[in-house]
């Protein structure tokens, strides 16, 4: 068995995407939001108690002294920081209710805030932006009112009215965290969009390449199995009564499997090594020969004829060109009464024109195909920017014609350059 190539995560044939969201803005989401953050929740329990000890010694004159039932609301405004992931609106409104009390109550402003903006910052990010807004309002608005208003009635006694001016800077700090909150937002939301347009992306390229694959496949196979049909009946009515033309039947079945094997290692070895240049040439127009002796070794006669100064093909369509009249001469095989073909090739300036005919009638019969050649032939032009069509000529016999878009001599040297 053969050993399977590890692809890197982000997309096909090892594509890595650089440059997405850090690991810290993507914490409430996924498998991370399962999780309680108590890393952070922690680090933020530390910088709230000890740097509200410290402030709170400066503040002895005109604040009440930080005692037990401070330190609970502080405790109290870090611990809803736990559940921010799975509940952020519990998070912030209990953030900022815990410190609406302790500020209430007359403590040392300080730390205290930051466990409101941490759950603010996290509201936003998970979408709850009105919930934010609305607690860190209250916050302000409860400042403001005991600050200028409930100070008579609250703790301590001996306070007196704030600043105005303090306020400019407590909304600066409101306005500013909100703002961080929302930038992040932002950008999360333009990530998940380019991650989700990548996905898409990716996913196109991967349904584009297997359609390519399974056109290949039906092009390669359905020619030979046909010439493989044939012969086979030639050779099981001729076994007894002809063994020398049965043996050569035989030989003709024998040589179309080798080449259908070799054909379809070709395009198993592509999908498995996408990056890998192939073993052989993709077949063009110049294996054309190898193609009407296929169609005689099944009793059918092709005449080909050109016209036009024959110029560099492109690999492209030189491959869109052979499978198309591959598939065409397939399908007289198959379908029509005709054991004869006539195939037309027009080389012009800027497009390659082909053009099957067969003079009919159609047999009627079901030769086991697919009923996909026809589409393949015409998703073959389209990808190339050209068209196929397909159809029955008024004289009852079946035309397929395609037209084939060329580059002028300057694009096709660089496009053979880039192709090497």
């Amino acid at each position: 068995m053969e050993e399977q190539r590890p692809r890197a995560r982000g997309g096909p044939r090892g594509f890595r995407h650089r440059g997405g969201p850090p690991g810290w803005v993507t914490a409430g989401r996924g498998r991370s939001a399962a999780r309680l953050p108590w890393p952070s929740t922690l680090l933020t329990g530390l910088v709230v108690m000890i740097g509200s000890n410290v402030v709170s010694r400066g503040q002895l004159h005109d604040k009440v002294p930080l005692d037990l039932l401070g330190r609970l609301l502080l405790l109290a405004a870090v611990a809803v920081l736990l559940p921010r992931h799975r509940h952020p609106v519990v998070a912030v409104f209990g953030a900022s209710a815990a410190t609406t009390v302790y500020l209430a109550a007359g403590y040392p402003y300080g730390p205290v805030f930051l466990t409101a903006a941490v759950a603010c910052f996290s509201a936003v990010v998970a979408g709850h932006r009105k919930a934010a807004w609305t607690a860190v309002g209250m916050i302000w608005v409860a400042h403001l009112l005991v600050a200028h208003w409930l100070y008579r009635w609250l703790p301590p006694g001996d306070d007196t009215a704030s600043r105005w001016g303090q306020e400019v800077g407590v909304a600066a700090w409101v306005v500013a965290v909100v703002a961080a909150a929302e930038f992040v937002r932002v950008r999360r939301e333009q990530w998940a969009a380019q991650r989700a347009e990548r996905e898409a992306a990716e996913k196109r390229r991967a349904d584009e390449e297997r359609l390519r694959m399974a056109r290949e496949l039906h092009d390669v196979l359905a020619h030979s199995i046909s010439v493989i049909n044939v012969q086979a009946g030639v050779g099981l009515a001729l076994l007894d009564t002809d063994p020398e033309q049965a043996r050569t039947a035989l030989t003709t079945i024998k040589a179309a499997g080798k080449e259908a094997l070799g054909e379809v290692r070709q395009v198993l070895d592509t999908l498995r090594a996408p990056g890998d240049a192939p073993r052989s040439p993709a077949p063009g127009l110049d294996r054309l020969p190898e193609l009407v002796e296929q169609a005689a070794s099944a009793g059918l006669t092709v005449t080909v004829e050109s016209d036009g100064a024959r110029g560099a093909v492109p690999p492209g369509a030189g491959l869109a060109a052979f499978r198309i009249i591959q598939e065409a001469l397939t399908n007289v095989v198959r379908h029509s009464g005709s054991r004869t073909a006539h195939v037309r090739i027009v080389y012009e300036p800027r497009r390659l024109v082909l053009r099957v005919d067969d003079e009919g009638p159609a047999t009627g019969t079901d030769a086991g195909g697919s009923g996909n050649g026809l589409a393949g032939m015409r998703e073959r032009a389209a990808a190339l920017g050209g068209t196929a069509e397909a159809g029955t000529r008024p004289d009852g016999g079946f035309r397929v014609r395609a037209e084939l878009p060329l580059p002028a001599a300057g694009e096709g040297a660089r496009s053979d350059e880039g192709t090497s």
